[in-house]
């Protein structure tokens, strides 16, 4: 997708320095990352400093591509990375709607909005995956220009009214039994094991994965 595409939905604060033709890719992780990335990246790395092994595995992963492009400049940005500011460094789920990867569905998207003054989230849904994927960082490359690339529209794959009031309600009140990742039929969902990793307290992970304390 274009930086441009982008940054034009959103306030300048929010803008990426980038000329808008510059060439970027939005990354997400499908269900099956956690046995055929994590698992396997945990066991060969044998981790010894561990901080929070998905976000690790990402960062390996990306880094090769990265190495791919040895002629190029590649700038990678990762979802979980933060400015001095607090604020994120890129916008995920704005990034995923505008490159189509997948439809970021907010509270301007329902006519009928009946929250009043609730605060309302918006929540990516993917048309394979619904909402069992993660957006999890960008490449940009910033000595390339796509001055003729065509931006695609994500797929709408919540088309209702009633739908979509039902998405919002399930992800901003109810997010933690997930019943909104299944907001549309889907092809592939976490396994047993990943769902009990991601539901289970940050600090108790370890031990799922085979990773010792002294690990850490």
């Amino acid at each position: 997708w274009k930086v441009g595409w982008y940054n034009a939905v959103l306030q300048p604060a929010f803008h990426l320095p980038y000329p808008d033709d510059t060439l970027a890719f939005v990354v997400l992780s499908t269900p099956s990352m956690f046995e055929k990335a994590l698992k396997p990246f945990v066991k060969k790395e044998r981790l010894k400093v561990i901080r929070d092994p998905v976000d690790q595995c990402v960062s390996y992963h990306l880094s090769r591509v990265k190495e791919k492009f040895p002629d190029q400049r590649v700038e990678v940005m990762f979802d979980y990375e933060i400015l001095p500011s607090r604020k994120p460094k890129f916008l995920a789920q704005t990034a995923a709607h505008v490159a189509g990867a997948a439809y970021y569905y907010q509270r301007k998207d329902v006519k009928l909005d009946p929250w009043g003054k609730k605060k309302i989230y918006g929540v990516c849904i993917h048309p394979r995956y619904g909402g069992w994927f993660a957006i999890r960082g960008l490449l940009l490359f910033p000595d390339i220009q796509v001055l003729f690339l065509e931006q695609p529209a994500p797929v709408d794959c919540v088309s209702t009214e009633e739908k979509r009031i039902e998405l919002l309600e399930q992800f901003n009140f109810h997010w933690q039994d997930g019943r909104y990742r299944d907001i549309i039929e889907v092809k592939e969902r976490y396994s047993e094991e990943q769902r009990a990793y991601f539901a289970t307290p940050p600090a108790e992970r370890f031990r799922l994965l085979g990773l010792t304390q002294e690990a850490q």
